[in-house]
């Protein structure tokens, strides 16, 4: 299991960050991952306001003080870096790491942001295609890379998501769904693959964590949201769809949020507990 850790919002900082670290992978996780942005346009600052720390640089530095836990991005906004900084940068960090890095991928959806870094918005799935054939190209082809081998998981929830995590990606990585969406897509992703005569991609979804005391009986109920109980079931559901792992987002949509960490820490306590408790 892993958890997607808050590198935003008014509340985070250095020290924040690896407190953020520490408890992640003192609680058991074997995965540790964080988000992208460059420039905290209008249309970012709305969801994710600043400071936002960007993901390379963050993980490196968590990786120096962190031990065997995994580290990675979901997701790294591919079309914003040219394919060989990518690249280095993946490798470097993989390789910096002891091999810990999990690149996690999408094509984004910041219009301001894309303009601001003079990215055409509109052609950001080709532009992600193409640099993601790239970065592959000079991992397989240039040692210098030493790039190893690092998992790349496609997000996206889009049909066109999905064949582009058939096509390039080694697991999909779907962002927030109910699980009846999700065994409808897992479906569809399984006729791509058919069609295209390529393998079935892994399946890494990240899912809410909104600890709940009652159970939460809206049809619109994301996975990860309810009680206890019901998280534990969607768990289960995701292990029958055939999930290799599960990444936990504890944010919300308030960057206040940022300012009390120690919510989150702990329903990620009662989580891991029980969890913990159900394998032995």
């Amino acid at each position: 299991m892993g958890v997607n850790v808050p590198n935003f919002g008014p509340g985070t900082a250095p020290g924040v960050l690896r407190r953020w670290a520490q408890t992640v992978e003192g609680l058991g996780f074997d995965l540790l991952m964080v988000s992208d942005h460059i420039v905290v346009t209008p249309d970012v600052a709305e969801q994710y306001p600043a400071p936002f720390y960007e993901p390379f640089t963050t993980l490196a530095w968590l990786a120096g003080m962190t031990g065997g836990i995994q580290l990675g991005t979901t997701v790294l906004i591919v079309p914003y870096r040219h394919p060989l900084l990518i690249a280095r940068m993946a490798a470097n960090l993989n390789e910096l790491s002891g091999g810990r890095l999990v690149l996690g991928v999408g094509v984004g959806w910041a219009v301001q942001e894309f303009s601001t870094l003079g990215v055409p918005f509109s052609q950001r799935g080709e532009l992600t295609d193409d640099y993601l054939r790239a970065v592959r190209a000079a991992w397989e082809n240039d040692q210098d890379y030493h790039a190893g081998r690092i998992p790349i998981w496609v997000g996206g929830n889009s049909d066109a998501g999905l064949r582009r995590a058939v096509r390039l990606g080694d697991a999909w990585h779907p962002l927030r769904f109910t699980m009846p969406w999700l065994r409808e897509a897992v479906d569809r992703m399984t006729q791509i693959a058919d069609e295209q005569r390529r393998p079935v991609p892994g399946l890494v979804p990240r899912i809410a964590l909104r600890l709940a005391e009652s159970p939460v009986t809206a049809p619109e109920r994301l996975a990860g949201e309810g009680t206890i109980d019901q998280i534990l079931n969607d768990l289960a559901q995701l292990q029958l769809l055939g999930a290799e792992t599960v990444v936990f987002d504890p944010f919300g949509s308030d960057p206040d949020e940022t300012h009390h960490p120690q919510v989150a820490w702990s329903a990620l306590a009662v989580v891991s507990a029980r969890a913990r408790h159900l394998r032995e």
